[in-house]
């Protein structure tokens, strides 16, 4: 959800569940991705909010300057900060990581300027008015489905570049060492609204940040999905180069996505020992350690493209030292991503957990996207298949999240809604369960 999306009606909590108190707030329970800025007025309830960490997200131009600003505001640092609780009545200010990215809705908005591709807009041409005009009709009808009208074209904004967009986050990154990309990703169903009339203008809530879709009605039109790639890969490069996070966004898309996403890691899987190579390292080495935490974290660190090699090391028993922290060597991949409000299916799911992807893939659940259907069947539909997701996805790998455009009790509701169903479908206490997704969301952010 963003851009002041209101889709998701308000999911109630089980009957039993209403008005208890037994919620464990004070262990530190996150929200790995929200849209609180696109209502500037409910920021003023982030500090009383019971979530401790909200990750906000920025999603097109109108925003990218809000989420600075309250990221700075409510800035949040460190790991020792999560001992201090945000509980009901309580006031946090330090609450705040902010992810900065342009959301696959808006991404007709950027033209490729970097010099992979063709370039859809002339800078030098647009120097009149006409040549801007000229540009610009040139540039949307290259990267929209069912070529645009002029009228439609003229409602939207002058392009932007995408090298100078890049320009504006790595300095925005630079100035937040915990600061992610996102939301990026690839929508293969999203539609452009209509183009706003003054009577819409008239009506619309002045609260809302411009920029949004607004309820508004849908045209035929799309973000081609070559347009869509050359955005949202730019953004990943940016993310790898930098080694931040990323949260992702994929509707109807995941198969592009996950090809998108391998195509920059590729060279970089990471090796799978044969059985007779696993057997005689185990055999000279009794504290051996294969372990997805130990494996990643090396290959976050090492040096380029993985080349398979037969040789062994033997690792005799001898005392562990403390190693100091490698600097990060920039790769062509972000390290870290959370396929945000999940929706594909368990094959993709298996996908991306194969040992060789040299990225930790988590995956972010939220009661609007992933329980929320149109009609009371297809939420059941919806809700067998996130209980067959969420049992497949490894305990470590879990993250959850709100995806609501409002700081306040609504937000810190849907937040709770889904720790409880999550909870509930892994078998966990709601004590374990906040621990247990707090750790992933450390191992995230942090890496």
């Amino acid at each position: 959800m963003c851009g002041g999306e209101s889709a998701t009606a308000r999911v109630p909590l089980p009957q039993a569940e209403k008005g208890s108190n037994d919620f464990p707030w004070h262990l530190g329970a996150i929200d790995t991705h929200c849209h609180p800025t696109d209502m500037m007025s409910s920021i003023a309830s982030l500090p009383t909010m019971r979530t401790r960490v909200l990750i906000i997200m920025a999603t097109r131009s109108e925003d990218q300057d809000l989420v600075e600003q309250v990221g700075v505001q409510h800035s949040f640092s460190d790991r020792a900060a999560l001992a201090t609780p945000a509980v009901g009545g309580s006031t946090v200010t330090d609450k705040i990581v902010p992810a900065f990215g342009w959301h696959p809705w808006f991404v007709h908005h950027l033209y490729d300027d970097t010099g992979n591709g063709t370039s859809t807009y002339d800078a030098a041409s647009a120097s009149t008015e006409e040549g801007k005009r000229e540009q610009k009709e040139k540039h949307y009808s290259a990267v929209l489905t069912h070529k645009p009208d002029a009228a439609f074209i003229a409602s939207l904004p002058d392009p932007k570049s995408l090298s100078s967009y890049l320009a504006e986050t790595r300095n925005r990154l630079a100035g937040n060492p915990l600061a992610l990309i996102g939301e990026v990703g690839i929508d293969t169903m999203c539609r452009l609204p209509v183009a706003w009339t003054e009577a819409d203008h008239l009506r619309r809530n002045q609260e809302l940040t411009p920029g949004g879709r607004e309820g508004r009605a849908l045209t035929k039109h799309n973000v081609e999905k070559s347009h869509q790639v050359r955005i949202l890969t730019a953004q990943l490069r940016l993310a790898g180069e930098l080694g931040r996070a990323v949260s992702i966004h994929g509707v109807q898309g995941h198969g592009l996505l996950h090809d998108t996403l391998a195509s920059l890691w590729k060279g970089y899987e990471k090796e799978i020992p044969s059985r007779r190579k696993q057997k005689r390292v185990a055999l000279g080495a009794e504290d051996f350690s294969s372990s997805d935490e130990e494996s990643d974290a090396s290959e976050e660190w090492d040096d380029g493209p993985q080349e398979s090699d037969d040789k062994v090391e033997i690792i005799l028993d001898a005392p562990k030292k403390k190693q100091k922290q490698k600097p990060y060597k920039p790769k062509p991949f972000p390290p870290r991503v959370c396929m945000h409000s999940f929706s594909g299916t368990k094959e993709v799911v298996t996908q991306y957990l194969k040992p060789e992807v040299p990225v930790r893939i988590f995956f972010g659940f939220s009661t609007g996207v992933n329980l929320s259907g149109p009609s009371a069947e297809k939420s059941r539909s919806m809700e067998e298949k996130f209980v067959e997701i969420i049992k497949l996805v490894p305990d470590d790998r879990i993250l959850i999240e709100s995806d609501w455009h409002t700081a306040g009790e609504e937000m810190d509701y849907f937040l709770e809604h889904m720790y409880r169903k999550v909870c509930n479908i892994k078998g966990w206490t709601l004590e374990a369960g906040v621990a247990q997704i707090r750790k992933n969301y450390e191992e995230y952010i942090f890496g």
